[in-house]
């Protein structure tokens, strides 16, 4: 992605901003902003690498548009293996709103992938923001840039236990969501869908704030009907290795409904479909991490099956949209948020495997040899179809993905390239 090099959306236009203003509520900041958050090394490399350290640093102003005054400035040796941190010298920029239009933000699990990006852009717009994670998947360094800010607040704390605040919203995300993790303790997986959101919608029915859980394309199950719209009632297996997280989520949604039914709590139900981005968890065994770290460390890339089961992959850009749009909207009923472009896993293998090779190209790395893509047996339970039926979300929420896959992986495969110059890979 040269500095020429434009990022455009589905219909070719150039994309200089994420969000929108819709429904009363201003969700638009620049995407050079966003990206400086992010799309970056973490540490500055030591004068023994200057040379490649300024190489990556105009790659990156080019990416995130001049915008670099808001980064850390902590210095890895790689001599050493050893890290001298430093706080920011100054925060990103963030709006100046009036408190009639200032809200409190709780984000449950908003160390997290998905939690951290929906982080940056509510605290950009201006709103304060409480963050609550016991960081079983999150990690401090997707939200430290704002630690201290006066709109920030981090807390670690477990959901399963209650907690109290006062607050206009909740976007309740907290519940690991990859199958490495939600299968390592699968009972901790039920308890935190069910207590937890037993506890955050309690927190809603005090304090009259709005309550939007993430759900899953999960509570499909391994579907019949394709693609799968908000009235399908899933096929899932109750007993499975996925069952504590699909299940989960079904009853989370059950008590969601409970709430909102019984005590007027106002819901709202996102079901996520397949989520890529920067900030991903490497090591968390989804497909698109998978694929982009075997490929960059030019290991053959591994395809579980015969490759021929499909998925559909949304940028988590998108996403965020589709979550503030539908939090601020008056729509209660489950709205399914993800990209209606499918791929077969072995399709999307080899489009991993032309992108981490034309970044390569671009930044003069030439690997001994070419990837391979090799296929092992399917797990138990692994869906073989999965795309959601958008047509709510258009309607609805004015809603539908910008970000093409391609341009997404290109921002994620310099995201992983730069955490493996600095060694957190």
């Amino acid at each position: 992605m040269s500095s020429e090099q434009l990022t455009l959306d589905k219909n070719g236009k150039e994309i200089t901003t994420v969000g929108f203003q819709r429904f009363g509520f201003d969700s638009e900041v620049p995407i050079g902003v966003l990206r400086s958050l992010y799309l970056r090394s973490h540490y500055v490399v030591t004068a023994s690498e200057a040379q490649v350290h300024h190489q990556d640093q105009e790659q990156h102003t080019s990416l995130t548009q001049g915008v670099n005054t808001y980064q850390s400035n902590s210095i890895y040796n790689p001599d050493t293996q050893s890290i001298s941190y430093t706080t920011l010298s100054r925060f990103a920029p963030v709006k100046l709103l009036p408190p009639s239009s200032r809200k409190r933000v709780l984000v449950t699990g908003g160390a997290g992938f998905v939690g951290s990006h929906l982080v940056d852009r509510l605290m950009l717009l201006g709103h304060e923001v409480t963050v609550l994670d016991n960081f079983f998947t999150g990690s401090k360094t997707t939200v430290s840039h704002w630690v201290g800010h006066p709109n920030f607040e981090l807390v670690r704390h477990d959901v399963v236990e209650p907690f109290m605040i006062e607050c206009d919203q909740i976007y309740h995300l907290a519940c690991p969501a990859s199958p490495p993790h939600y299968q390592f303790n699968a009972v901790k997986t039920i308890k935190t869908s069910f207590m937890g959101t037993l506890n955050m919608l309690g927190l809603a029915k005090r304090t009259k704030a709005r309550f939007l859980i993430s759900s899953t394309s999960e509570v499909y199950g391994d579907p019949e009907v394709h693609p799968q719209p908000e009235d399908y009632w899933g096929h899932v297996n109750p007993i499975g290795p996925r069952a504590c997280y699909d299940e989960g989520k079904r009853v989370a949604e059950t008590l969601t409904y409970g709430y909102h039914n019984q005590d007027g709590v106002e819901v709202r139900v996102a079901r996520i479909f397949n989520t890529y981005g920067p900030r991903m968890n490497p090591h968390d065994g989804r497909v698109v991490s998978n694929f982009i770290v075997q490929a960059l460390r030019g290991e053959d890339m591994t395809v579980y099956g015969d490759g021929t089961q499909t998925r559909s992959f949304q940028y988590v850009h998108d996403l965020i949209d589709g979550l503030i749009a539908l939090m601020n909207s008056d729509e209660s009923r489950p709205v399914n948020i993800g990209n209606g472009d499918e791929f077969t896993i072995g399709e999307f293998a080899e489009l991993v495997r032309e992108i981490v090779e034309k970044v390569q190209e671009e930044d003069g790395v030439k690997p001994a040899r070419r990837v391979q893509i090799v296929y092992k047996p399917i797990p138990t339970d692994d869906p073989q179809k999965r795309r959601p039926d958008t047509t709510r979300a258009k309607n609805s929420l004015g809603w539908q993905p910008r970000w093409t896959v391609r341009m997404g992986l290109e921002e994620m495969v310099r995201y992983y390239k730069a955490m493996m110059a600095e060694g957190s890979i």
